[in-house]
């Protein structure tokens, strides 16, 4: 009896090629029964139908994704809900909006008509939520106040600023959504970038928007120039002659002549008024300290061009006889 070859899996070519014809049988079938159950009507299903908004793009603007689909739940020949449901060809409802900032919704009641007529010959049976949320708001054009970040720049030491900023030009337009352009409260921050400035400075600086809100504004300036003016204090002390008020005969300081300093910075250009100015230390003994038996020093005058001035000593110790 001849011997029967087997495959590598065991198997031999005479069950192998039943098991092909089997398989391709099962196969048919199937297809056969899928193509024979699409074509039957009656299904039901619930898709995401593909949507878009039309608006005057020019004067308003989204501020959030708008919704790129809705869940209707349609019945239909089965060829047509597998199209839609894999949203093969399918083209996309347009909900026209005519004043989008008047609402931020839409009841999907009111598109039911509407929205039947153009999926037909499919039949809509309920739109599956009851409304359809958006954010779009008008676009408008607003003048700002630059203002300078102070975060943005240092000054060397004993450097002041004569008076605030100078910009030029003197106001910066933004244009974009509503409620976005109210966030900056009618300013616009300039960030300088400089470090201990020791001089006076006149800069261009490139104006920009923060990443999160330049996909919705545009300025109309590209730059701004910057002007600030410096002033030097100048380091200086004094010594001061002692003026005693309201002092009984038998009240005396305890040390006899003492030596009051006083140490301040001066405005540069305030430097020739100062030398013709005379210092007072001011020993009021009404307003002694009753409980220690100290006054304190007060500087008579003080002119608005000095800064930081200090006393040394600050207090002085009574004597009584």
């Amino acid at each position: 009896m001849p011997e029967t070859k087997k495959s590598s899996s065991g198997i031999s070519p005479k069950k192998l090629s039943n098991l092909k014809v089997v398989v391709l049988c099962v196969a048919a079938a199937t297809t056969f029964w899928i193509l024979n159950a699409l074509n039957k009507d009656d299904y039901t299903t619930i898709v995401d139908f593909p949507i878009e908004f039309n608006y005057d793009q020019e004067n308003f603007m989204a501020i959030k994704p708008l919704p790129e689909s809705v869940p209707i739940e349609i019945s239909g020949n089965g060829w047509d809900l597998l199209r839609k449901y894999f949203n093969i060809n399918n083209t996309a409802f347009t909900i026209e909006l005519d004043r989008p900032d008047n609402s931020n919704h839409l009841l999907t009641a009111d598109l039911k008509r509407t929205f039947s007529e153009f999926i037909s010959p499919t039949q809509l049976i309920s739109m599956v939520d009851d409304s359809i949320h958006y954010s779009i708001e008008p676009l408008i054009t607003a003048k700002l106040t630059p203002v300078l970040d102070s975060a943005s720049y240092t000054l060397a030491k004993n450097r002041r600023l004569v008076a605030p900023p100078t910009f030029e030009p003197s106001e910066i337009s933004l244009r974009g959504p509503k409620s976005l352009v109210e966030l900056f409260d009618g300013n616009f921050p300039i960030k300088l970038d400089e470090n201990r400035l020791d001089n006076s400075i006149s800069k261009m600086v490139e104006l920009s928007i923060s990443k999160e809100l330049e996909e919705f504004m545009q300025l109309e300036e590209n730059a701004i120039q910057v002007n600030l003016e410096l002033v030097a204090f100048l380091e200086g002390n004094k010594r001061l002659k002692i003026k005693k008020i309201n002092f009984p005969r038998n009240v005396n300081l305890e040390e006899e002549d003492p030596l009051i300093m006083m140490y301040y910075l001066v405005d540069e250009r305030k430097t020739a008024d100062l030398k013709d100015m005379e210092f007072e230390a001011i020993l009021d003994y009404s307003k002694r300290n009753r409980q220690d038996s100290t006054i304190d020093i007060k500087v008579n005058p003080i002119p608005p061009f000095l800064d930081q001035v200090r006393v040394e000593p600050s207090i002085l110790r009574l004597k009584y006889e």
